[in-house]
């Protein structure tokens, strides 16, 4: 697993909110978004939400906009920036890998099992990888817009 990944000091609820903001920017053809109007539709902090979209800006998954019509929109098409890409510019630390690593010791057992450990954390970061790359920011817009037509349907 790569280590800085095991050690970074983004929360992994980060991954979750830069998901939810990038699907809203990938809607409706979305030109520019202030970071106020999307903690507002995400119902999360400003602040924080600003500290997300600037990683993703110097990731090169957004890019910002100074003056009125101002704000954060995507740099590329939705359906060509897969969730590995998102995940790989927020080196969200491993709560698992963490833990993991922090149980082993410096004597000979505990070195043997931190080496153990991290092939084991290696393994589970390909499969993680694998996983994220499946899906792309487009494609969880397009479920998005169709769970809310089935909604509006039901209820209407």
């Amino acid at each position: 697993m790569n280590m800085e990944k095991c050690t970074g000091s983004h929360n992994p609820k980060w991954f979750g909110l830069a998901l939810q903001a990038l699907v809203i920017l990938s809607r409706d053809n979305v030109q520019t978004c202030p970071s106020a109007e999307l903690a507002l539709q995400l119902q999360s902090e400003p602040t924080l939400l600003r500290r997300i979209l600037a990683i993703l800006a110097r990731g090169g998954i957004l890019e910002t906009r100074e003056g009125r019509d101002g704000g954060y929109r995507l740099r590329k098409d939705p359906h060509t920036v897969s969730l590995a890409d998102v995940f790989n510019a927020l080196q969200v630390a491993d709560p698992l890998c963490n833990g993991m690593k922090e149980t082993t010791g410096t004597h000979p057992f505990g070195v043997e099992m931190n080496t153990i450990f991290s092939e084991i954390s290696t393994e589970m970061d390909k499969s993680l990888q694998a996983l994220l790359g499946r899906y792309t920011l487009g494609e969880l817009a397009d479920r998005t817009i169709n769970c809310e037509s089935k909604h509006e349907k039901a209820g209407g």
